[in-house]
Formats: structure tokens, sequence, C-alpha cells
């Protein structure tokens, strides 16, 4: 795992997803703290970032727009600008 932060290393789609995951494990630990912290730019609600790392997009669209009430382009904009980081 800390291969990943030195240099010439290949950070791979497994890699991003598994941060992806350890990232939605610690929110998950800060809100049950009553930690209060806002997502950064381009991430996902976590029930649209598990169906996007499944690799279901029409499903983590409809979950995007189900947590934030985001349009459709908008959710759609939101899951691939996601994806193409990952």
């Amino acid at each position: 795992m800390f291969g990943l932060f030195e240099s010439g290393s290949d950070f791979s789609a497994d890699d991003a997803a598994r941060l992806r995951r350890i990232e939605h494990k610690l929110d998950l630990i800060l809100t049950h703290l009553g930690i209060a912290c806002a997502p950064g730019d381009g991430e996902l609600p976590a029930s649209a970032s598990e169906r996007a790392d499944a690799g279901d997009k029409i499903g983590a669209i409809a979950a995007y727009r189900s947590a934030t009430g985001a349009g459709l382009a908008d959710a759609k904009r939101a899951v691939e600008a996601y994806a193409a980081r990952a």
C-alpha cells in the first residue's frame, strides 16, 4: 500500500477503488463520532461511488440524483468525472 506513494509507482484502478473504500470508511467513522466533514470536489455520495466502483454507471447516476437532488445531466457529469479519475 505504501508503495503507492513512491515515485515511479503505477496507481492502478484497483488501487483507486481501494483508496475510495478507505475514504468511505473514514467518512463513516467521522460521521459516527459527530465530526463534520464536507466531501471535496469531484466526490460522490457513498451510495453513488459504490455503484460507480462496481461499474454500474446508471445505478450510480440514479443514486447521485437521489442523494443530491441533482438533475440527470449534472448527475451524469459528476459520475463520469468520478469514473475518469479512477
